[in-house]
């Protein structure tokens, strides 16, 4: 089984409404970084020494990387819900083919502006809810 390449994996954003999503994509992305995870519930007892756990909760975030584009609308979307105290629906796509999507809270954007170098953004996201399977 082959690896999948990193440029084949996309974050957009809903620039339509909730009900009737638009999603671009934000643009000139460099890195994309998705995380999930879920806590650890501690069921043991001195009845014996081994640990017993249950799953807890599942939370997931997303970050992402990219050339800072003043007008792009993904990126415009992502800070107008961030300045706006929104939550936003984001999707993830692999090989031009959405598979899911979530609403997110944007935790924050950072622009970065060094001389005689490219500017960039970096976007912090953190999901709200669980992600589902695109069209479902």
């Amino acid at each position: 089984m082959a690896g999948m390449n990193g440029t084949s994996v996309l974050i957009l954003a809903n620039t339509g409404t909730p009900s009737v999503p638009a999603y671009e994509v934000v643009g000139y992305q460099r890195d994309t970084t998705i995380d999930e995870s879920s806590e650890v519930i501690d069921v043991s007892s001195k009845a014996e020494r081994a640990q017993r756990v249950l799953p807890g909760r599942y939370s997931g975030s997303m970050s992402l990387d990219a050339l800072y584009v003043p007008d792009d609308e993904g990126y415009l979307a992502l800070r107008a819900a961030l300045r706006n105290g929104e939550l936003i629906l984001v999707a993830i796509q692999e090989d031009d083919v959405v598979i899911e999507t979530v609403a997110a809270h944007v935790d924050s954007i950072s622009r970065a502006h060094p001389d005689q170098a490219e500017s960039t953004i970096s976007i912090s996201l953190t999901f709200d809810g669980m992600p589902e399977a695109a069209g479902s």
